[in-house]
């Protein structure tokens, strides 16, 4: 089987990697050199491809091989080119599909420069996973939505500049049907951000609290009480999450650990019982990239129907196969694992060369089958839409 993208795409990619090259030796860039880096990364047509450059996009031709490329590369390198998933990789999307002509013009752009930050107002104390029976509520006045109500696990408030969030808007509607998506501004009189400490001892998570807080009524995306429609857009790109690059950096991370650990006075990776961990981590990682390839293909010929079913699997067996190779890692440092982190290695999440980012990235691994739908809930869409199965039972809705 030949994996390889052809003479075409690797001249490509080495265009990439020169350009990716230039940035890193200068690296680690400051604020302002990481926005210019991405803003010469757009001219080139690296970035934000599939966005019309009226919205700050380069506006390229779709070619899945050579965004597959650019993603591998740009991740390769280190470099800051990812900005926040809410807001590039959720809320961009959800616009440029369903939302109002005006509303791209003035929050894509900024979110793709970096000076808006979104988070995300779905989740609250009594709406997790049924996240239809959320209660926090939207009424019209006037000109405005007054939103009361209280939103939990709100990734990133406390630096947001923006919330989109489900609001139920019509009481006395079936609780699918009387929701509403808004977008919001975070700095408000009336909303109250408090942080949750998490078990690694980082603040990621917060507590929103909504007393009257307002915002215009035209700042509502889809229809009003068709929230939940709109949230379904949303969801199935927070769901994409992509090829299996950044698993295969962790993987050899691991690797890596495993050569300089040592078990019983010689190296880990010499111990039998966890070089057969690794050979089946191996094989995960492995079954991920093949996936991943098989969606890339179908996806350059417009086939993305025969790959529906490992589509729905992503998200499972991707959060399950991280949380195997943190496990390992975890394993692997020990004792070491047990010593509190201390303030300044909170802030370099997921370094795997260091004890503090082994136990990080292990902590951070049990939140995988929690986040963007848990992985029950991921098993029953699985199941009823993959695999064509009965409908699990539900209470009325």
């Amino acid at each position: 089987m030949d994996l390889s993208f052809g003479p075409e795409y690797e001249a490509y990619r080495a265009e990439v990697r020169e350009f990716t090259a230039e940035w890193s030796a200068h690296a680690p860039l400051s604020h302002e050199r990481a926005a210019e880096f991405r803003d010469r990364a757009t001219e080139r047509g690296y970035l934000y491809r599939g966005i019309p450059k009226r919205y700050g996009g380069s506006e390229r031709e779709f070619d899945a091989f050579r965004e597959a490329i650019v993603a591998e590369e740009f991740d390769a390198s280190g470099l800051p080119w990812r900005l926040g998933a809410q807001g590039v990789g959720m809320i961009v999307p959800t616009l440029l599909e369903i939302g109002e002509e005006w509303q791209r013009e003035k929050f894509i752009p900024g979110t793709l420069r970096g000076d808006y930050v979104w988070c995300q107002g779905y989740s609250e104390p009594g709406a997790g996973s049924d996240l239809a029976s959320l209660r926090s509520s939207a009424r019209l006045e006037g000109d405005e939505w007054v939103i009361n109500g209280h939103k939990i696990w709100t990734s990133d408030a406390q630096d947001s500049n923006y919330m989109f969030g489900m609001f139920r808007t019509e009481p006395d509607a079936p609780k699918h049907a009387g929701i509403s998506y808004l977008l919001l501004e975070v700095d408000q009189p009336g909303l109250e951000i408090r942080p949750l400490r998490q078990i690694d001892g980082a603040v990621h998570f917060n507590e929103v609290f909504f007393d009257d807080v307002r915002t215009p009524a035209d700042w509502i995306v889809g229809k009003r009480g068709q929230g939940w429609q709109v949230a379904r857009v949303n969801l199935k790109y927070e769901r994409n999450l992509g090829g299996g690059s950044m698993m295969r950096r962790h993987f050899n991370g691991l690797l890596e650990l495993a050569r300089r650990s040592e078990i019983d006075g010689r190296p880990a990776i010499q111990d039998p019982v966890t070089r057969r961990r690794l050979a089946e981590l191996e094989g995960y990682v492995r079954c991920v990239e093949t996936t991943y390839m098989r969606q890339l293909s179908a996806t350059a010929n417009g086939e993305e129907q025969k790959v529906s079913l490992p589509i729905l699997m992503n998200k499972l067996y991707g959060t399950d196969t991280r949380e195997k190779i943190a496990r390992l890692g975890y394993d692997l440092v020990g004792s070491d694992g047990l010593r509190a982190p201390a303030e300044e290695d909170l802030k370099i999440q997921s370094n795997t060369e260091t004890v503090t980012g082994w136990v990080d990235q292990y902590l951070f691994s049990l939140a995988g089958p929690i986040a963007a739908g848990s992985s029950n809930i991921q098993r029953n869409i699985i199941g009823e839409r993959g695999l064509g199965l009965p409908r699990d039972l539900r209470s009325p809705s």
